[in-house]
């Protein structure tokens, strides 16, 4: 329960003892913190292969998007909230916190009887998420050193990748197994959960550092509220009303008079909750930009390549989720791989560049996937994918802290998070947009063109593979190719923005890592980020300041 704080006034020695933690006290926070993300990650990807059915047994078929894209709503919109709040009740409380609200929100999500009892669910489980997610990094960042963080970060990057390919194959299962049904979706992330409230509890201890520091509500208001009007307008537009709408204008018109106010929030809070000064920092911009970029890529891949797999390709949920495992492994491999040798030599800007790269290709080849695509052509592009992100992820998070000031460790995290859930959400709602467009579209050109109809109430079940596949022909290829086409669309119109995250990695400047090759050894000085004009740390941290603070 205690709180992180950098005294940026007044001696080193006013400053709590900071607690010396081993390699398997490192190791057992670090379990802890794996299996919460690796719970909440797993509750986002496991409804990918089941949603179909789930929306089917509760009737809201019409509804399917707001299912998968609620809890990634409050998600992006909750994260700078965590750090800030971390900063003023403490890390502990706050990581327990989001768990607690997950598991609820959890159990509430199988208990639901109809589809706006699922969305509340949903929306709060990402509530939960966005807590475990900004401040899983925090805790890590206040317990390792820059320099050593490589090698556990990797771990953590890891879990993305697991939780990536576990999901749909445990969303599969459950959903194939008649003795179970898909409420076991959620509930199966209870026990996991619970497991880690209790790790956190006995092995994290933090010093308590009184601070005086304050709730920043009108930037949580306007900051938050900024972010789910641009929701609202991508998930909504072209759907529920037209682009071109008073709507559009309306939602759009509103998000931008919101992110005016949430820059004088920010400007004039005593604790803002995204710093103005972070902005001036050269790598927490980029670092930013490009983490949208990415979110946009790997969250669009996440969500909508199961309904590939099921409906062009015919697999079932089992197999699609059988079919992410190249993906999952090349994560794993990339991320554990990069996180050592960051630790071992020092240098790791390298790896977010070569990632973005193999980002590129892997969204252009599945751009380039048909009807019959190979198994092998599909798990290739796949990794290439994998591969990419497993060196991107968690070195753009590394980057971004080693870049900031110490008192700003919580709110760059957090900030950085916020940035990559934003462009996940972004993508999710986009690609969903043209998804749902360009099917139509398809669908009912080639209808035309085949001189048939769309039989009686198939029109309402398109989102569920299994009726698709009980359609006769030649309407369940025609839906088929729709389908196809459609993906290759969405994957491409992915490629120019993970070019975009390319071209700005390459400006990412690369700073000496804080702290020793070796623990023990006294921590290096903060690197400046480019002081002039680079809006680089502001007054560095003398080497007695960094002992006292590198692990709070």
């Amino acid at each position: 329960m205690a709180q992180t704080s950098v005294a940026s006034q007044g001696p080193a020695a006013s400053e709590p003892a900071k607690p010396q933690y081993t390699h398997r006290q490192i190791l057992e926070i670090l379990a802890g913190l794996m299996m919460a993300m690796l719970t909440s990650m797993i509750s986002t990807s496991v409804v990918s292969t089941a949603l179909p059915t789930i929306v089917g047994d509760l009737g809201g078929q019409d509804q399917l998007s707001w299912v998968a894209s609620a809890p990634l709503l409050t998600m992006t919109a909750s994260t700078p909230l965590w750090g800030k709040l971390s900063d003023i009740a403490g890390r502990k409380l706050m990581f327990q916190t989001a768990l607690l609200i997950f598991v609820l929100a959890s159990v509430g999500a199988g208990l639901s009887h109809n589809i706006g009892q699922l969305i509340t669910a949903r929306a709060f489980q990402g509530l939960g998420t966005g807590g475990l997610s900004a401040l899983a990094q925090v805790i890590l960042g206040d317990v390792v050193e820059p320099r050593q963080r490589g090698r556990y970060a990797g771990f953590m990057g890891a879990v993305f990748g697991v939780a990536t390919v576990a999901g749909p194959l445990l969303g599969g299962f459950i959903v194939d197994a008649d003795s179970l049904g898909w409420r076991w979706c959620f509930y199966v992330c209870v026990p996991l959960a619970v497991i880690a409230f209790l790790v956190i509890q006995r092995v994290l201890k933090l010093p308590k550092v009184k601070r005086d520091t304050r709730v920043d509500v009108f930037g949580a208001f306007t900051i938050t509220g900024s972010a789910a009007l641009l929701m609202l307008v991508l998930s909504l537009g072209g759907t529920e009303f037209a682009w071109n709408s008073r709507w559009t204008y309306l939602l759009l018109g509103g998000a931008a008079v919101l992110v005016v106010l949430a820059v004088v929030a920010e400007r004039s809070a005593h604790d803002p909750i995204l710093p103005p000064r972070l902005f001036r920092n050269r790598t927490f911009v980029l670092t930013s930009f490009i983490s949208v970029c990415i979110g946009m890529a790997m969250f669009g891949v996440m969500i909508y390549m199961p309904q590939y797999l099921q409906i062009a390709k015919g697999m079932s949920p089992t197999a699609s989720g059988l079919m992410t495992l190249p993906l999952v492994i090349g994560m794993l491999v990339s991320s554990t791989g990069s996180g050592l040798i960051v630790t071992r030599t020092g240098r790791y800007k390298l790896f977010p560049v070569v990632g973005l790269a193999c980002v590129v290709v892997g969204m252009y080849m599945l751009s380039q996937l048909h009807t019959d695509s190979s198994e092998v052509l599909i798990g290739a592009d796949l990794a290439i994918l994998g591969v990419g992100m497993g060196l991107t992820l968690q070195i753009l998070i590394l980057a971004a802290q080693n870049a900031a000031a110490l008192a700003d460790l919580a709110s760059t995290t957090s900030g950085v998070s916020f940035f990559r859930n934003l462009g996940g959400a972004m993508g999710v709602a986009a690609f969903g947009a043209i998804l749902t467009n360009r099917v139509a579209d398809e669908i009912a050109s080639g209808l035309r063109a085949a001189g048939v109809g769309m039989p009686s109430g198939a029109s309402g079940e398109l989102g569920s593979p299994e009726q698709i596949q009980k359609l006769p022909e030649p309407v369940h290829g025609i839906i088929q190719d729709a389908f196809t086409n459609a993906m290759e669309t969405v994957f491409l119109v992915g490629v120019p923005v993970v070019v975009v995250g390319f071209l700005a990695v390459l400006a990412l400047k690369e700073l000496p890592l804080r702290g020793s090759a070796g623990r023990g050894k006294p921590a290096e000085k903060p690197p400046a980020d480019d002081a002039p004009g680079g809006g680089g740390v502001a007054r560095p941290a003398s080497p007695t300041e960094l002992d006292i603070q590198a692990l709070q």
